[in-house]
């Protein structure tokens, strides 16, 4: 198939599915007033801002120089592509409607009118993913909803935090640099000290400071994405699926931590340049140290027993 057929093969496939999907008005002319209405009436904190849509306070912190969460542009167009990439098993379930969904539909009307009446715009953004999960069951039913909880859960991570990642990014720091502190004097006989996120040497040869943006939250949001998507895509099973994404938060901040004594190592034996200019690079290495570790976990979680690469005979098993 050449360039010029892709798309419209994507497009022929996608009017069939779109003409099997049932009750796809009852669908769009709830679901699109809905989304509206966090367009017209979403965002009550003007005194922070000048717009009443809900999307613009988001978009807002996404776009803030502050945060690191632009993720959150890039998240609603997984989730598409994810249940298109689903369609064959959301195509075979059964679909009926299911009055309940109303009842989701008016919890999530009643969550948003409390969190525009108390101004707290995080409560609407709950309120907004509820109600059209709510929708879909609504017009599609339970079996439909269980089939796309995955991957209607990774909005989720669309939840902007703004100020309140301090209570992360903080902590995360102040870990960071204990950790690499008490592997640079401990094990690497560097003399180090820190002063809550700031790393000295001894002789003042070296200062550093762990920066918000040095406290391993993008990797950590990257990484508990990541493993949530292939965990729900190649993992059977809850527990290995939980595990995998159990898994991403000590792993990043271990990447983060070896980053850290990187720069250490770097400043001791060559100067402040040369640390800065490992902390500018050491990224590959955090990386390289996550993927390796959930890599190699995802492959023990996903073997099957007894896969040990031989078949047994019933000689040998017995």
């Amino acid at each position: 198939m050449n360039e010029a057929e892709a798309p419209r093969a994507f497009a022929d496939e996608f009017r069939e599915y779109w003409e099997r999907l049932p009750d796809k008005g009852l669908f769009l002319g709830l679901a699109i007033p809905w989304l509206l209405l966090f367009h017209v009436v979403g965002n009550s904190t003007l005194g922070y801002g000048v717009s009443a849509s809900l999307y613009d306070w988001m978009a807002d912190i996404y776009n803030s120089p502050f945060n690191d969460e632009s993720h959150g542009f890039l998240m609603p167009f997984v989730v598409l592509y994810l249940f298109w990439w689903k369609r064959e098993e959301l195509d075979a379930v059964e679909k009926r409607n299911w009055a309940a969904g109303l009842a989701v539909l008016a919890v999530a009307a009643a969550l948003h009118v409390v969190g525009f009446v108390v101004q707290q715009a995080r409560l609407s953004v709950i309120a907004m993913f509820l109600g059209l999960y709510g929708v879909m069951g609504l017009t599609w039913g339970t079996a439909f909803l269980r089939a796309s909880f995955f991957p209607f859960v990774l909005l989720a991570f669309c939840m902007p935090l703004g100020a309140l990642t301090e209570g992360i990014t903080v902590p995360l720091r102040l870990l960071v640099t204990k950790a690499s502190v008490w592997i640079g004097v401990h094990l690497l006989s560097i003399d180090v000290a820190h002063d809550g996120s700031r790393l000295l040497a001894t002789d003042g040869s070296f200062q550093y400071d762990v920066a918000p943006a040095c406290s391993g939250i993008r990797s950590l949001t990257a990484l508990m994405i990541l493993t949530t998507i292939v965990s729900f895509v190649a993992l059977k099973g809850w527990w290995r699926k939980l595990v995998l994404i159990a898994a991403a938060p000590p792993v990043a901040i271990a990447g983060n931590v070896l980053r850290i004594t990187s720069v250490l190592i770097a400043g001791q034996a060559f100067g402040q340049e040369a640390g800065s200019k490992v902390h500018d690079h050491a990224w590959i290495l955090t990386w390289g140290l996550a993927l390796a570790c959930m890599g190699g976990l995802y492959g023990l979680l996903s073997r099957e027993p007894g896969s040990d690469g031989r078949k047994l005979n019933v000689e040998e098993a017995a």
